[in-house]
C-alpha cells in the first residue's frame, strides 16, 4: 500500500506552494543518492519523494490526487490519462535540484577558485606549532624565537604565479567560474573544473622561480609572546603566519598549542600549587621551622606548630602561579610528611625505646582512639 504523498512529505493537505517546495528540499537532501552512495533503500525513498512533489506541485493533479488518491494515476485513472510521471519530471523540478545541487557543492566553493570570484586564489593552509614550556616560564611568562617552516609568497612574481609580464587568463573550459555542469537524466550536476581544478584561471607562462605556485617554502624566524600565568593546552593564534596563499591568495594563521612540562617539586592546580615537603619526626614533636624556595625565586619560611601530624597543610598566600593578563597570584598549599628515622645506632634506639616506654595515650591520641573504636566495634558484633 502506498504512502500518503503528503504524509510522505510531512505537510499539510492545506500547505501553500512555499511549503510544499521546503519541505521536499528538505527530505530531497537527506535521501539523495550522491549524499548516501550505495543505499538502495535512500534512493528508493528519493524517487518515491520525487513522485510524490510532482504530483503535489501542480494543481490539476494535486486537485485529481485530493479526489481519487493514488488511483487518479493508475490505469488510465482521471488525473493522468494513464501515462503517470514520463519526461516531464526533470523539467518541472528543475527550480528544485538546482536549489539542492547548488546547497550540496557550495561547501566547495569557500577556499579556491570560484569562491574567490574566479580570480585563482586560494587562501594559505593554517600551521600549528607544538611549544613545551616549562611550569617557571608559564609562571612568569617569556618571549620565545621559534623556526616554523611554511611557503611565502614569490618575490620574483608577486603571488601570481605567472612570468614577470604576463599575466594568469580566464580558463576557457568554465569561462573563469571554476566549474562546470553536466546534465544526468533529469538533474544536472555540478562539478570543479577539470581544466583548471577550480581557480577559474590558467597560467600559460609560470613563473620560472615558483612554478606558477605563486609561493616559495621558507622557515621563517618569529618572536612569540608568552604571556605570564599561561596554562596547560592554550592555544595561541598569530594571524597571517600561516602558509602564503597560492597565487596571491590571503596567508593562513599560525596556531601554537602550549603544553607545561610537569615539575619535579611544585603541582598545579589553576592558580594555585601544591607541594610536599619531608619533615623529621623530631621537628614534627617539638616544632620548628623550614625553609622553601617559591616559583618567583623567593624564600619562605614555613612554622611548624609542635605536635604536626603528617598530611597537615599549611597555606602560603599569593606564592602561587600568576593569573592570565591579571596582577593577582594564586596561594602555595604545603603539605608535610612525618619522615620516619632510618639507620639507628644503638643510643639512638635506647632513647626511643626509653620513650616508648614512658609514653601514654596522651602523646598518640589519633592511634589510640582508633583501636579504641575498632575493638568497641567488633565487640558490639559479637553481642
Amino acid at each position: 500500500m502506498k504512502v500518503d504523498y503528503y504524509e510522505m512529505l510531512g505537510v499539510t493537505k492545506t500547505c501553500d506552494d512555499k511549503m510544499l517546495k521546503t519541505a521536499f528540499r528538505k527530505l530531497a537532501m537527506q535521501f539523495h543518492p550522491d549524499k548516501n552512495p550505495g543505499d538502495a533503500a535512500a534512493e528508493a525513498k528519493f524517487k518515491e519523494l520525487g513522485e510524490a512533489y510532482e504530483v503535489l506541485k501542480d494543481p490539476q493533479k494535486r486537485a485529481a490526487y485530493d479526489r481519487y488518491g493514488h488511483a487518479a494515476f493508475q490505469n488510465g485513472g482521471p488525473g493522468g490519462g494513464g501515462g503517470g510521471f514520463r519526461g516531464d519530471f526533470g523539467s518541472s523540478m528543475a527550480d528544485v535540484f538546482d536549489d539542492i545541487f547548488g546547497e550540496m557543492m557550495g561547501q566547495r566553493r569557500g577556499r579556491g577558485g570560484a569562491g574567490a570570484g574566479g580570480n585563482g586564489r586560494e587562501r594559505g593552509s593554517d600551521l600549528r606549532y607544538n611549544m613545551e614550556i616549562g611550569l617557571e616560564e608559564a609562571y612568569a611568562g617569556k618571549t620565545a624565537e621559534i623556526g616554523v617552516p611554511t611557503t611565502i609568497q614569490c618575490d620574483e612574481c608577486t603571488g601570481t604565479g605567472a612570468k614577470p609580464g604576463s599575466s594568469p587568463k580566464a580558463c576557457p573550459t568554465c569561462g573563469g567560474v571554476g566549474r562546470v555542469r553536466a546534465a544526468q537524466g533529469f538533474f544536472s550536476i555540478e562539478r570543479t573544473c577539470p581544466t583548471c581544478q577550480g581557480r577559474g584561471q590558467i597560467i600559460a607562462d609560470p613563473c620560472g622561480k615558483c612554478g606558477g605556485d605563486g609561493r616559495l617554502p621558507e622557515e621563517r624566524q618569529l618572536s612569540v609572546n608568552i604571556p605570564a600565568g599561561i596554562e596547560d593546552g592554550t592555544r595561541i593564534r598569530l594571524a597571517g603566519e600561516g602558509e602564503a596563499g597560492l597565487r596571491g591568495g590571503p596567508a593562513g594563521d599560525l596556531y601554537i598549542f602550549l603544553s607545561v612540562r610537569s615539575h619535579d617539586l611544585f603541582q598545579r592546580e589553576g592558580a594555585d600549587l601544591y607541594c610536599t615537603v619531608p619533615v623529621s619526626m623530631t621537628a614534627a614533636a617539638l616544632g620548628g621551622s623550614f625553609e622553601v624556595t617559591t616559583l618567583d625565586g623567593a624564600k619562605t619560611r614555613v612554622k611548624v606548630p609542635e605536635g604536626t601530624q603528617s598530611g597537615t597543610q599549611f597555606r602560603v598566600r599569593g606564592k602561587g602561579m600568576t593569573v592570565l593578563r591579571s596582577s593577582q597570584t594564586g596561594d602555595l598549599f604545603i603539605q608535610v610528611q612525618i619522615e620516619t628515622p632510618q639507620n639507628l645506632n644503638k643510643r639512638q634506639r635506647e632513647l626511643l625505646e626509653e620513650f616508648e616506654k614512658t609514653s601514654s595515650s596522651d602523646n598518640s591520641p589519633q592511634s589510640t582512639g582508633f583501636f579504641a573504636r575498632m575493638k568497641d566495634f567488633f565487640e558490639g558484633l559479637s553481642d
